[in-house]
């Protein structure tokens, strides 16, 4: 339904456009012939006003009226010796001959030019433009489709911003409905976790269980913040980087080769730590499921002037240029099995919440990719 009136409105908006757009020009070409015959009238009473005597001339009637008529269409008038009148030309500019001969050409393009002759005797010719109202009219249609392409853009953005803040807010209730129902088997364990020890199970296992729920809890915390502004609180980026490096350093294959380096002993930035941990986990899986489970993996942390870049190294199969992008938008995913929300996840938390900046550094087929996070630092 929404799309058939979707599509009845756009076609409905194309004949009304087509419409003025076509009446308009049927306008401007009566308009045109009117002034067309306005001159013809002058070019007639010019012939008649050449070829009566002096004493005629003085008695004053309709013909003398209508040469002094015309005071709307610029015209220039050439007699047969090459003399000249001209209406509706700027004083200074009708001295100059130069400007008056390319006047002559512009107005033979604009109108054919008109013979001024009484019976078999030709006296000169008119030379005429369109008027000011004429010029004016020519470009209304113009002027008619920027409002309409501009209206049609407003309306587009706006549709376009409803449509994504319905999402966000979607999103932000199945996160927060998820964050709930997690919420009750997490209890249970606790529960159960706590009968393991009160029946002296090897505190091994229930350290594990207790790591796991940990987990858990970390990741139910994450899915609460979504769709609300998180706060930030001072704290070192690197301790908070390499602690999620190591966790999914101890929980991943051997095949892959853990680095971290960083160029500075302590940063300190403004983050959620929740947040920011789910924003390097994203990075870490994507870059090991690009190298599908096998390659060198580095993370970087380096201070730079007032800034700390994070950067994520893979020797995956890399990003072509044209998707560098697009690989941040919801949906868009390369693997048969994904939502395609983690790396637009990444760029919400750091571009929104974290008002930093995410983009690929560098990216080369075949050989690997290079993600870049960057945020100011804190003064401690």
């Amino acid at each position: 339904m929404k799309k058939t009136t979707r599509w009845i409105l756009i076609i409905s908006s194309f004949v009304i456009v087509v419409s003025i757009l076509s009446n308009t020009y049927v306008f401007f070409q009566r308009f045109k012939e009117e002034e067309r015959t306005k001159m013809k009238i002058w070019a007639e009473a010019q012939a008649e006003f050449l070829q009566t005597t002096d004493l005629e001339k003085d008695l004053g009637d309709l013909t003398l009226e209508v040469l002094k008529n015309n005071n709307t269409t610029p015209m220039i008038y050439v007699g047969k010796e090459g003399e000249m009148r001209i209406n509706n030309i700027p004083e200074k500019r009708a001295a100059d001959s130069a400007y008056l001969k390319e006047k002559i050409r512009q107005f033979a393009e604009e109108n054919s030019p008109i013979e001024v002759s009484y019976k078999n005797d030709i006296y000169g010719t008119l030379y005429y433009g369109n008027s000011q109202v004429l010029n004016n009219l020519k470009y209304y249609p113009i002027a008619l489709i920027l409002i309409i392409l501009l209206f049609a853009t407003v309306v587009y953005f706006f549709f376009r911003t409803a449509r994504n803040s319905d999402q966000n807010k979607l999103w932000a209730g199945m996160a927060k409905e998820t964050a709930h129902q997690i919420g009750t088997p997490i209890s249970s364990l606790l529960g159960w976790n706590e009968l393991l020890k009160a029946e002296n199970t090897d505190p091994t296992i229930t350290r594990e269980i207790e790591k796991d729920i940990k987990r858990l809890e970390t990741i139910t915390e994450r899915f609460s913040k979504i769709g609300s502004v998180p706060s930030l609180e001072m704290h070192d980026i690197v301790k908070e980087t390499r602690n999620t490096y190591e966790y999914l350093q101890a929980r991943s294959s051997k095949l892959v080769h853990f680095n971290f380096h960083s160029n500075q002993e302590v940063i300190y930035a403004n983050l959620n730590t929740q947040l920011y941990s789910w924003t390097i986990e994203n990075l870490i899986n994507n870059a090991i499921d690009a190298m599908k489970g096998k390659g060198d993996l580095t993370l970087e942390v380096l201070e730079d002037k007032k800034m700390v870049k994070v950067n994520v190294k893979d020797t995956g199969k890399g990003i072509p240029k044209s998707d560098y992008s697009r690989i941040f938008k919801p949906g868009f995913t390369t693997k048969k099995r994904g939502w395609g929300l983690g790396l637009s996840l990444v760029k919400r938390i750091i571009e929104d919440y974290h008002k930093g900046k995410v983009r690929v550094l560098h990216s080369v087929l075949g050989k690997g990719t290079t993600i870049q996070i960057t945020l100011n630092t804190a003064e401690k």
